[in-house]
């Protein structure tokens, strides 16, 4: 059992939780709730040892291994998919090479009587113990099976890591947790990068075979399917419900219900005594009474309702100046890593005011494409962009390329420039940024709030070729809906690599479908494209590699 005992997190004045305690058993499926900037992945972080607590202590086995998985990775490059993978057994592999080293050197010594000698048997002895205590594994089919359940190929096992998109580089950090076999798993967003198939065998897995699993994500079907149990950080303290997260809801609106009900009656209460006071405070016969009264309300303790996340973010892009009439001609762009073809001979036009898609499975090549784009990464064929074509450029790691080290206004100062210097914190104001948060270092921002301030930089110049990739892996439904509707109003070009139906539904006019090598255009609305493709929702694609 892990436990987790008077928790207090404060920066300066702000306190994000205080005094929290709980338990963590073995078989544990716990959602950890709450609005964003609630404190969730701070608290996760806390549980890995990643960050110290103001005050409080977790607790746990001296032998428990706890594996974290943040929303932000940042995957080694120089090794294979395979050799990345087997990192997971880092730790046994180089004790296996210690004791052959340590083997080698006591078979090239002779002085027995010696204590240095003594000292080498010594430690062989203890090392040997303990790695032939651990269970016999074999390390590769390991490996091998939980990279294929992860979606990957056999091809890919011999590949370099940094010939992979971002979604592809999680799973293989995500691999080396499961190969650990930790007794809990901590997991910030876990299926933002997962096609269907994988968040299916990811279910499975979590649901068979792990111990104990804390997991924050603001996708309710895997949250249902997978917790038994939800937490929800709110106003600094927690709530823990020994339900799923459909369950959870129902429960939390009857809570709430509740202390509303106590709080008008308290306010009523609270206003009738009042009255009494002001009636009589000058009455010598009520004196006592009156006393008594002022006595009872000061020592009261106020009933709190809590709170229900009512922010709104106010989101326009600024307009875009005038493009020519073809802001993007590709002509046979081929791409591929060493033997490893991406898509070959991929040609279309992108017209000013146009509204396009990149969707298909993960690793076909879309982020690639962007980057192709971008100048960040070399290719065959022909890429012009168009006469003033100005881009914006929003990555799918963007919110972690943040400095972690300076502030929020720091952050927006740093880069505005002109007449909106005058107006940064009204900007910050309206994404949410109170005048509370404008001091907060960013390295303790959550993932949500990282991207809205990540995305106040892409406002701060007027482009007209936004590209935005995966933008909405860490927005709340609330968020999303307002991002959506300012690309609604965006009056420049646009590309949008989503995998979100309802997200992208309403705003493109064209879809391009990347697999099997190939970029295909298709005429339409998302939804047209899906009618077309007889599917129901974007993940489909994933797990259907459709020809026609």
């Amino acid at each position: 059992m892990i436990s987790i005992d008077g928790l207090t997190v404060e920066f300066g004045n702000t306190i994000l939780f205080k005094d929290i305690s709980f338990a963590i058993n073995e078989k544990d499926r716990i959602a950890l709730m709450g609005k964003n900037g609630a404190g969730k992945s701070t608290l996760l972080k806390i549980i890995a040892g990643e960050k110290t607590p103001s005050r409080g202590k977790v607790t746990a086995p001296n032998d428990a291994v706890i594996a974290y998985l943040p929303q932000h990775l940042l995957t080694q490059d120089g090794r294979t998919v395979f050799e990345e993978a087997s990192q997971a057994f880092a730790q046994v592999l180089e004790m296996e090479k210690e004791i052959e080293k340590l083997n080698h050197e006591l078979s090239s010594r002779t002085d027995y009587e010696s204590a240095e000698y003594y000292d080498l048997i010594e430690r062989v002895s203890t090392l040997g113990e303990k790695f032939y205590s651990l269970e016999d594994v074999n390390f590769d089919a390991e490996v091998e099976k939980i990279l294929l359940g992860l979606g990957f190929e056999r091809d890919d096992f011999s590949r370099m890591t940094d010939e992979f998109s971002g979604g592809w580089r999680m799973r293989i950090e995500l691999a080396k947790i499961l190969l650990q076999k930790p007794d809990l798993i901590l997991l910030d967003e876990p299926t933002n990068h997962l096609d269907i198939e994988s968040v299916q065998w990811f279910e499975d897995f979590l649901i068979n075979s792990a111990k104990a699993v804390i997991v924050i994500s603001h996708d309710k079907a895997f949250v249902d399917r997978i917790t038994t149990r939800t937490i929800e950080v709110t106003m600094g303290r927690i709530y823990d419900y020994k339900v799923n997260y459909s369950a959870y809801l129902q429960l939390r609106k009857e809570r709430r219900g509740q202390q509303q009900k106590q709080f008008d009656e308290q306010q009523k209460f609270i206003a009738d005594n009042q009255e009494f006071i002001e009636r009589f405070k000058g009455t010598y016969s009520k004196t006592n009474q009156v006393q008594s009264r002022v006595r009872m309300l000061e020592k009261l303790t106020a009933v709190e309702v809590d709170e229900e996340d009512n922010s709104a973010l106010r989101l326009k892009f600024p307009p875009s100046p005038r493009s020519g009439n073809y802001p993007l001609v590709i002509e046979d762009l081929s791409k591929s890593y060493d033997e490893h073809i991406v898509y070959k001979d991929a040609s279309f036009i992108i017209e000013r005011g146009g509204r396009v898609a990149f969707v298909g499975k993960n690793g076909e090549g879309k982020s690639t494409m962007v980057k192709c784009i971008m100048g960040q990464t070399d290719y065959k064929g022909t890429l012009t962009l168009g006469h003033n074509t100005m881009i914006g450029y929003f990555a799918q790691n963007e919110a972690s390329l943040l400095d972690e080290n300076i502030t929020v206004f720091e952050t927006i100062d740093d880069v505005a420039k002109g007449d909106i210097r005058t107006k940064i914190k009204d900007l910050l104001g309206a994404f949410m940024f109170g005048g509370d948060s404008w001091n907060k270092k960013v390295k303790v921002l959550s993932g949500g709030e990282r991207t809205r301030l990540a995305m106040i930089k892409l406002l701060l110049e007027p482009v007209n070729l936004l590209i935005l990739d995966e933008p909405t892996n860490h927005l709340d439904m609330r968020t999303k809906d307002i991002l959506k509707s300012a690309l609604q109003d965006y009056d420049g070009t646009m590309i949008l690599v989503s995998h979100d139906r309802d997200f992208l539904d309403g705003i493109v006019n064209k879809v391009y479908e990347f697999g099997g090598k190939k970029v295909r255009e298709h005429l339409g609305g998302i939804n047209s494209f899906l009618e077309k493709k007889k599917l129901d929702n974007l993940r489909e694609i994933e797990r259907k590699n459709t020809k026609n």
